[in-house]
């Protein structure tokens, strides 16, 4: 585990106890706080934590400040865990809409002993410490308001990309005339491309006092094609991934998700391969995507895959070579953001 992993995990145990307060002030039973607890730390501690370590590797650069001091540290990383808190709200809920088994090498949250359907209370609760935290700790900042707005927006659009996808591609229901690049493309912006590319930076930018609207349009323009391209990556690995890198072993095909790969083949199959995608994607059958694999591999999609990357990543490259500095804003965030993810295998 990095060093920076470790010193942002060391927070989390402070701000559990902050939220157990607020519960003993609340007259709460012993039993529902720790209950609360156990949600708290079985659902946010366990992942890479790349969203919230952002927030501070962020700070850092805009402030050109290689140590902070413990409050300011502490702020960031805070601001760091209320995304982290944000995505096990929606890790929680998101388990139990696709019925998944497992997340981060142990059972889903709502298949754990006695827990269940009360999962969905605990999905609200993760969600509601994030306003607990940011009133406590910033309540008397300039950009208070401008926290609560962003998170409750960021909020907003993650629940739309999950909204089509749901609609799009139910795992239950195989039909590919729903699927199209534009959807695609629409579901990856807004599920993940806001909260983790673009959240992180924004939340850094107002603690940095960095707040002009051009500035935070400058990070927009850059992180939400970033955060597309990061996704998109993702589909081509479950692909064709190495699973001993990656650490798990691909299924988009079979749980018929709706991903860059498959629309790419939609777009460019003939009337044959249309009918065996059809026929095979989706099926919980390791013959069926060894057959829609094969399909794959007639299309070249490899290839597609590593022109499109190219192309994109020229394209991210250009933004940034144009970004203005002059008030305040890094150019080095944004390398930083795509130096991290280009060619990655895992």
């Amino acid at each position: 585990m990095s060093e920076a992993k470790v010193k942002f995990e060391s927070v989390f145990p402070r701000i559990v106890a902050e939220l157990e307060e607020v519960l003993v002030q609340s007259k709460l039973s012993k039993e529902a706080i720790e209950w609360y607890k156990k949600s708290l730390v079985y659902n946010c501690v366990g992942g890479k934590a790349n969203r919230g370590i952002s927030v501070i590797d962020t700070y850092r650069i805009l402030t050109k400040k290689s140590e902070l001091s413990d409050d300011e540290y502490y702020k960031a990383a805070l601001l760091g865990w209320c995304i982290e808190l944000l995505q096990a709200f929606f890790l929680v809920s998101d388990d139990i809409m696709d019925a998944s088994k497992t997340r981060r090498g142990q059972p889903c949250w709502y298949l754990v002993p006695k827990v269940g359907m009360i999962a969905i209370n605990d999905a609200f609760m993760l969600e509601s410490a994030i306003y607990i935290l940011l009133k406590k700790h910033f309540k008397k900042e300039t950009y208070y308001v401008d926290l609560i707005e962003t998170f409750h927006e960021v909020t907003f659009q993650t629940e739309l990309g999950q909204l089509l996808d749901l609609i799009t591609a139910p795992e239950d229901e195989v039909d590919l005339s729903k699927f199209s690049l534009e959807k695609h493309s629409f579901i990856v912006i807004y599920k993940t491309a806001f909260y983790s590319f673009y959240l992180p930076v924004v939340l850094a930018m107002y603690m940095a006092g960095i707040t002009n609207e051009a500035d935070l349009q400058q990070a927009k323009d850059v992180l939400i094609p970033l955060g597309e391209y990061f996704q998109i990556q993702d589909d081509y690995l479950d692909c064709y991934g190495d699973p001993a890198v990656i650490g798990k072993i691909g299924t988009d095909i079979q749980d018929n998700k709706c991903g860059w790969i498959i629309n790419k083949a939609l777009q460019k199959a003939n009337a044959e391969q249309r009918t065996i995608l059809d026929t095979n994607y989706g099926q919980k059958n390791a013959e069926c995507e060894a057959t829609v694999k094969k399909v794959f591999l007639e299309l070249e999609l490899e290839r597609e895959y590593q022109e499109y990357e190219e192309a994109v990543v020229s394209d991210i490259r250009k933004k940034i070579s144009v970004v203005d500095e002059s008030r305040g804003f890094k150019k080095e965030v944004l390398e930083v953001f795509l130096n991290k993810i280009y060619k990655r295998s895992k």
